[in-house]
C-alpha cells in the first residue's frame, strides 16, 4: 500500500492527476464493472441478514443502484467491442479476495463494509475515468457520480450505533482495516508508465483525497478513521 503524506508535503511540480494511471479502456470497465456487482452483492447479503423489514427494503434500493450501475458498465464493455463476462474474468480473483476480506463479521461490518467501499471505489472510478478516451469518460464519470444508496446506509449505522454506543469503536477500527485493503485493490487498477518519474510521490496525493473522502463517511458517524 502507499505511504500517505499530506498534500502540503508534496509540491505542485511532483503532482499527477490519477487519470494519468488508467488502463485501457476495457481494463478499466471489467474491473470496474466487476467491483460494482461485488458492492451488489455485499448490499444483497446485508438484506438477507437485515432485523427489520424497513432496513430489508431500504437497503434494496441501494442495491438496486448498485446493480444499475453494473449494468451500465456492462453495456460500455460491449459498446468498446468487448465480451463483457470475458473481460470481468480477468479481475474477479483481486476483487473475490477483497469480498471475502471486507464481508465483516456480524450485520454491522457488513453494511459498514458496503457503506464505505461503495462510496470509496465510486469515487476511484470517477477519478481513474478522465484518463479514458474522451468519448466514454464523460459517460463513465455520470455513472461512477450518480445516485447511490450511500444517506440510506449511513442512516441505519447510525441508527444502530445510537442504540448500541459500544459499536462505535468496533465499528471504527473495522472501517480503518478496511481502509488499507481498498487502497490495496485500487492500486492494483493503476498502470505505471516506464517513463514516470517518482511516481509513489506523484501518485499519493491522489490517494490522500481518496482518504479524505472516506474520513467524511466516517466522521459522518461520529467514528474515527
Amino acid at each position: 500500500m502507499p505511504r500517505l503524506r499530506s498534500r502540503s508535503d508534496v509540491s505542485a511540480t511532483e503532482k499527477i492527476a490519477l487519470a494519468e494511471f488508467a488502463p485501457d479502456i476495457l481494463a478499466f470497465l471489467g474491473r470496474a464493472a466487476y467491483v460494482q456487482l461485488m458492492i451488489f452483492e455485499n448490499l444483497s447479503r446485508v438484506i438477507s441478514t437485515a432485523p427489520t423489514t424497513a432496513a430489508k427494503t431500504a437497503i434494496g434500493k441501494a442495491a438496486e443502484l448498485s446493480m444499475a450501475k453494473h449494468r451500465k458498465l456492462v453495456d460500455e464493455i460491449t459498446k468498446a467491442g468487448g465480451s463483457p463476462a470475458e473481460v470481468m474474468d480477468s479481475f474477479t480473483d483481486e476483487v473475490d479476495e477483497f469480498d471475502r476480506i471486507a464481508r465483516g463479521a456480524d450485520w454491522y461490518e457488513s453494511l459498514i463494509s458496503a457503506y464505505l467501499s461503495a462510496g470509496f471505489f465510486d469515487d476511484f472510478y470517477a477519478r481513474l475515468a478522465a484518463g479514458l478516451p474522451t468519448e466514454s469518460h464523460t459517460r463513465l464519470v455520470e455513472i461512477f457520480r450518480g445516485e447511490s444508496g450511500e444517506e440510506v446506509l449511513a442512516e441505519f449505522l447510525q441508527a444502530a450505533i445510537d442504540e448500541n454506543p459500544r459499536l462505535d469503536s468496533r465499528l471504527a477500527m473495522w472501517g480503518r482495516r478496511l481502509m488499507g485493503d481498498m487502497m490495496l485493490l485500487a492500486r492494483s487498477a493503476l498502470v505505471f508508465p516506464d517513463h514516470t518519474r517518482n511516481t509513489e510521490a506523484q501518485v499519493e496525493p491522489v490517494f490522500t483525497e481518496l482518504v479524505a473522502s472516506h474520513t467524511r463517511r466516517m466522521d459522518a458517524l461520529g467514528l474515527t478513521a
